[in-house]
């Protein structure tokens, strides 16, 4: 058995990508995209043709319809190929407007319904804002799943709880970034592998924390650097992985044994914590990775949503 069949022993396996073509080999269950992985798609030859016709059948409308039209043409070739799931993101330039979140989200499940899709089929990804938490909490009282994604701080992940999202994703490969950056020259990769991985430290405590008390919330590790973060990480709800990554699984291997489990966090001795805005809100300023992390993730979606306007602008 290779570890990619293995690791579907322990964990929902998702694929990464908005380059659907790729996902059929893998057999995940579900997939994510976002806004960088859609503009990575649409300059890619045998995707620009969505992009065209989507613009051809739809001139003349809003700019940001013409591209929320364009995600859902996405995300239904992807679920004629995954039997469940897909996250569709909302505009990050939206990040810190609940209210429109709240409509943007709103406007995507309608398109996915009118192409015959089930809203339990889509989670809408929205960054892990205090706003964006707020909208979830609403869209999810209305049924829309929803997936909080740039998700690097607990107190994050405790909001998220709070508000009974369906899932969320934290950034794994992110966090061990900021860490080995900040470290520098004195940072000694072997000692920074598999349990010891500070991306993968704040999985498992996010894990253990809605396990022990159980908060609902399904976790999703997300943005992988390596095999070794993944694996040290079976047994998670959910990890959403690139074809690159999902490849290497596919061919190795290796023994692969469950890490993470239920059963044994709720053994734990982890106290409970609750957020009002303002507490959650000096939490994350008092974490300077995850505040760092946060604003960079946005900028860098917002970055690349502004190029697909110009795509769809000029197409």
């Amino acid at each position: 058995m290779n570890q990619l069949d293995a690791l579907k022993q322990f964990t929902t396996v998702v694929a990464d990508t908005g380059d659907f073509r790729q996902i059929e080999a893998f057999q995940p269950t579900d997939a994510t995209t976002n806004p960088s992985l859609i503009l990575k798609a649409v300059q890619k030859p045998e995707y620009r043709s969505l992009l065209d016709e989507t613009v051809a059948q739809y001139r003349g409308r809003p700019l940001d319809e013409i591209t929320d039209r364009l995600l859902v043409r996405f995300g239904c070739e992807i679920l004629s190929l995954v039997p469940g799931r897909v996250s569709t993101e909302v505009d990050a330039r939206l990040s810190f407007d609940a209210s429109a979140t709240y409509s943007r989200a709103e406007r995507l499940i309608e398109l996915y319904q009118a192409q015959g899709i089930h809203i339990d089929r889509v989670l809408i990804k929205v960054a892990a804002t205090w706003e964006g938490i707020q909208a979830a909490s609403r869209l999810e009282q209305r049924g829309i799943h929803t997936n909080l994604t740039l998700l690097f701080s607990f107190c994050q992940a405790v909001a998220c709880g709070q508000a009974s999202v369906q899932l969320i994703s934290p950034f794994v490969g992110r966090i061990y970034d900021w860490y080995k950056k900040s470290v520098g020259a004195g940072w000694v990769e072997a000692d920074h592998t598999g349990a010891n991985d500070p991306g993968v430290q704040s999985v498992t405590q996010i894990f253990n924390y809605y396990k022990k008390h159980g908060i609902a919330t399904e976790v999703m590790g997300a943005s992988f650097r390596n095999i070794g973060q993944i694996t040290a990480l079976a047994g998670c709800d959910l990890l959403t992985i690139s074809p690159d990554l999902l490849a290497q699984l596919a061919a190795s291997k290796a023994a692969l044994a469950c890490a993470l489990d239920a059963d044994t966090a709720q053994t734990l001795d982890i106290p409970f914590v609750t957020y009002d805005e303002s507490a959650f809100r000096f939490a994350l300023n008092q974490d300077a990775m995850g505040t760092e992390k946060l604003a960079e993730g946005i900028r860098a979606f917002c970055a690349d949503a502004g190029k697909l306007d110009q795509m769809l602008l000029a197409a």
